[in-house]
């Protein structure tokens, strides 16, 4: 984890240790879970979360507290709050006081109800794709200043490039385990039905579309049970 002396200020070369770190981080979880570390530390908030965009889908990435995976929640389901906002519209929102908050009404009392007093989220992007929001919560009102709000946009910067190569090198490990598992899956039909890999992969790929099943899938149940799925 990246330390620093909290009574100094931030330098350069503290991002550039902690852009080390989460680039260094062996997968998406990790690197996320290294950016919540180091905003803690930095921003000196109560509690912070993270979370990440998969397409149309909305998934916490990390969180600090178990309030801000029920805050993250409650958004979802009602698909509205600072956190979608500040995602969808790749903009920075802050809550001064969550109390006097009347934008979101039902996510104030939500909050405030958790000890929330501010709250500040910034967004994860990269040119016109969001990665995620990154979400700092303070107990205290008006506990984020523009010193805050400067490392946050940094922080956010170095996580969404860190984030975005964390998911291409694990589609990439899983693209190259799945190319080896249909590989196992065709030498076990070439030898049980006496075909060679053409015919082998055609099998494959008729049974995964006439099941309505990802190749993988089928590949690994031919792999587990040496026959055709049922």
């Amino acid at each position: 984890m990246v330390q620093f002396d909290p009574a100094q200020p931030l330098a350069a070369r503290t991002f550039a240790e902690l852009a080390m770190e989460l680039h260094g981080a062996p997968s998406v979880t990790e690197t996320v879970e290294a950016a919540l570390d180091f905003a803690v530390q930095a921003v000196r908030c109560a509690h912070s979360g993270l979370m990440l965009a998969e397409g149309a889908r909305l998934c916490t990435g990390a969180v600090t507290d178990p309030a801000v995976e029920a805050i993250y929640r409650w958004e979802r389901a009602a698909g509205d709050g600072p956190a979608l906002t500040a995602l969808r519209e790749q903009i920075t929102i802050g809550v001064r006081d969550t109390r006097a908050e009347t934008r979101w009404v039902g996510w104030s009392n939500v909050v405030t109800a958790l000890g929330i007093g501010s709250v500040l989220h910034t967004p994860l992007a990269i040119g016109a794709e969001t990665v995620g929001v990154l979400s700092l919560y303070a107990g205290r009102i008006d506990a984020f200043g523009n010193d805050d709000l400067a490392i946050a946009h940094i922080l956010a910067r170095h996580a969404s490039i860190a984030v975005a190569a964390a998911r291409h090198q694990e589609s990439m490990v899983q693209a190259v385990d799945a190319r080896k598992l249909i590989g196992q899956a065709m030498g076990v039909l070439m030898m049980k039905f006496d075909v060679d890999e053409q015919r082998a992969f055609a099998i494959l790929k008729r049974y995964s579309q006439h099941h309505n099943r990802k190749l993988r899938e089928v590949a690994q149940e031919v792999v587990d049970t040496r026959s055709l799925p049922r």
